[in-house]
C-alpha cells in the first residue's frame, strides 16, 4: 500500500514537473506573458491595407511594440465609405516611459496621440507583400478619428509613403497623358517621314555645294599662286629700281654738293653788298637818291606842262 501510494506521487511530482516546463516553454520561447497587461487599440484604415495579416508585428521606429489582434470591415451608411478597422495589442514592457522630476511617469496613450503619435501601413517586403504597423510622431498629420465606427482608443492613421504615391499617381491625368503622347508620337512620325523625303536631296545638294567649293578653292589657290610669282617679280623690280635711285643719287651727290656751295658763295656776295658798310651798299643808295630828285624833278616838269602845254613849244622863260 505504501509503495502504491509513493508511486502515484512520483507521478503527480512528474505530471507537475512537465507542466511547469511546458508552461516555461511557452513562456519563453512562445513570447506569451500569461502574467502580464496588454493595452488595445485601434486603427482605422480608409485605403487598402493589403498584405497586413492578424498577427504582423506592431513597430515603432522598428521596434517591436505589439501586434495585430484583429481586421474587421465597416461600412458606414452615412458617408458611404467603408473603413478598415485594425485592432492591435500594445505589450506596455516594451515601452519605458522616463518619469519626470517628481519620479512620476503620467504620460499616456491620449498624451502621446495629442504629442503626434500616429500609425501607418508599411511594405515588410517587396517579394512576399507582407506589411505590418509603424507608429512614429508626427504632428504635422492632422489627429483624424473615427467615433462611429469604434469606441476604442484610437491611433490616427497616415498615409506612408507608397500610399502617397499612390494617390499622386492615381491623380495624374493618365488618358490626357496617353494622348498627347499619342500625338506626339505621330508628330515624330510625320516629321520622320519628312526628314526621310527632304533629307536625301538636301544631303546631294551638299555634296554638290563641297565639290564646287573644292573646286573653287582650287580656283583660288592657282590664282594665288599666279599672284604671288607676279608679286614676286614685282618686287624684285621695284628693288632694282630703288638700287638704282640710289646709285644715280650717289653719283649726283658731288654735282648738289657743287651747286649748294656755288649758291652759299652767290649768297655771300649778295650780303657783302647789301650790308650797311658796304660800298655798293652806299652807291646803290646813292643812285637811288639820285633816281628819287630826277622822279621828283619829272613829276614837277610834268605838272607844269599841264598847267601850261606851251612849254613843250616855247619852253621855260629866264
Amino acid at each position: 500500500m505504501a509503495g502504491s501510494t509513493n508511486r502515484k506521487t512520483l507521478i503527480g511530482a512528474f505530471v507537475l514537473g512537465g507542466g511547469a516546463l511546458a508552461l516555461a516553454v511557452i513562456v519563453f520561447f512562445g513570447h506569451m506573458r500569461l502574467f502580464s497587461s496588454s493595452r488595445e487599440a485601434v486603427v482605422v484604415f480608409e485605403n487598402s491595407i493589403t498584405g497586413l495579416s492578424v498577427g504582423a508585428p506592431v513597430n515603432f521606429r522598428g521596434v517591436k511594440v505589439g501586434s495585430v489582434e484583429r481586421i474587421s470591415l465597416r461600412f458606414d451608411p452615412l458617408d458611404h465609405k467603408a473603413y478598415i478597422p485594425v485592432e492591435l495589442t500594445l505589450d506596455p514592457e516594451q515601452v519605458h516611459i522616463v518619469p519626470d522630476e517628481r519620479g512620476k511617469q503620467a504620460v499616456g496613450m491620449h498624451q502621446m496621440i495629442a504629442n503626434g503619435l500616429r500609425a501607418e501601413l508599411n511594405l515588410q517586403s517587396f517579394v512576399t507583400g507582407q506589411s505590418n504597423i509603424e507608429l512614429d510622431f508626427d504632428k504635422s498629420v492632422p489627429a483624424i478619428l473615427h467615433p462611429r465606427i469604434t469606441n476604442e482608443l484610437e491611433i490616427p492613421a497616415r498615409l506612408s509613403p507608397i500610399e502617397r504615391l499612390k494617390d499622386s499617381l492615381g491623380q495624374l491625368p493618365v488618358k490626357e497623358i496617353a494622348s498627347h503622347t499619342d500625338e506626339t508620337l505621330l508628330s515624330i512620325r510625320t516629321l520622320s517621314d519628312k526628314m526621310n523625303t527632304d533629307i536625301p536631296p538636301l544631303i546631294a545638294s551638299i555634296k554638290t555645294l563641297s565639290d564646287r567649293s573644292h573646286e573653287t578653292a582650287q580656283a583660288t589657290t592657282d590664282a594665288i599662286r599666279d599672284l604671288q610669282a607676279k608679286l614676286d617679280t614685282t618686287l624684285l623690280k621695284m628693288d632694282q629700281f630703288l638700287q638704282t635711285g640710289t646709285n644715280q643719287l650717289a653719283s649726283r651727290s658731288a654735282d648738289m654738293h657743287a651747286t649748294l656751295a656755288s649758291a652759299t658763295k652767290t649768297l655771300d656776295t649778295l650780303q657783302a653788298m647789301l650790308s650797311p658798310r658796304s660800298i655798293d651798299r652806299a652807291n646803290l643808295d646813292a643812285a637811288l637818291r639820285d633816281i628819287a630828285a630826277a622822279a621828283a624833278s619829272l613829276r614837277g616838269f610834268s605838272s607844269d606842262v599841264e598847267r601850261n602845254p606851251q612849254l613843250l613849244l616855247m619852253g621855260r622863260r629866264p
